[in-house]
């Protein structure tokens, strides 16, 4: 039988960590808290202990860590929450506890797919002009002020939350949230009569459909690219990977987790 030793301090708010923490839960003798920044007021809680709200920085959080006992640190935070990683890397760094990124894949572009890369959200709405003029914006509640002054556009704003002020002045806002399927992402660019699509790189199937709906539809899509992970971290694509490092690490026995014990992986015990 599988079992840990120590305490794992998940950061979540993906799938992903919802995922390992389903994982490593049950695991005997492991204590399991997930942390979540508290920003969404109805949450999908993961399995084990829960912390919410922030540190208030790299300082408290190195603090919390040394009082808490954290054997590791599992950074599954979105993968466009880049303050929040650099400050998991520095707290983890001075607590000297290790720190593991957890980052799915990005999207990569197939045949058929019309996309424009931008480096940050001022970067694709200056591309917006000359590529379409009903936009499907998909890049969540935060940093639509760089959209804002694009007032001969028209917005349709999808989130999960009630996006902060401000926006751009011809905005219909949709409050939603995935898993979405194609058919449905395809019916909505089409009643909309978007004729280009906004969306950060966040990777993974829950949202993916609306590029292939994009793609069905011809329409241009602008990706904004990933910020950098922290320098020296090390980084998995998946759960599986994440179990594999706390092995490495010692908080779990290892090689002894069953086939459906971890998306993706096919486990090891005969």
């Amino acid at each position: 039988m599988i079992t840990g030793t120590g305490h794992v301090l998940i950061l979540g708010g993906t799938t992903e960590a919802r995922q390992l923490a389903r994982t490593l839960a049950p695991v005997p003798l492991l204590r399991v808290t997930t942390s979540l920044a508290g920003r969404v007021t109805q949450p999908r809680m993961p399995d084990g202990e829960i912390r919410v709200g922030g540190f208030g920085g790299p300082g408290p959080m190195a603090a919390w860590l040394s009082e808490q006992k954290v054997a590791a640190v599992i950074d599954a935070t979105h993968p466009f929450a880049a303050l929040i990683s650099a400050n998991a890397a520095t707290a983890a760094a001075a607590a000297r506890i290790p720190l593991v990124a957890l980052r799915r894949p990005g999207w990569q572009p197939g045949p058929g797919d019309r996309w424009h890369h931008a480096d940050s959200l001022d970067d694709a709405a200056a591309l917006l002009p000359g590529l379409g003029r009903r936009v499907f914006l998909t890049t969540g509640r935060l940093g639509l002020a760089a959209f804002a002054g694009l007032d001969g556009l028209d917005f349709l704003v999808r989130s999960v939350e009630p996006p902060e002020p401000p926006l751009p002045r011809r905005t219909q806002l949709l409050l939603d949230r995935g898993p979405y399927t194609v058919e449905g992402e395809r019916e909505l660019l089409r009643t909309y009569a978007a004729d280009v699509l906004v969306t950060k790189d966040s990777g993974g199937p829950a949202t993916a459909a609306k590029l292939t709906a994009a793609r069905e539809l011809g329409l241009p899509v602008v990706v904004v690219r990933r910020p950098p992970p922290p320098p020296g971290v090390c980084t998995v694509p998946d759960v599986a990977g994440a179990v594999a490092e706390l092995e490495r690490l010692g908080c779990l026995s290892p090689g002894c987790l069953s086939p459906g014990a971890i998306p993706g992986a096919a486990g090891t015990c005969p």
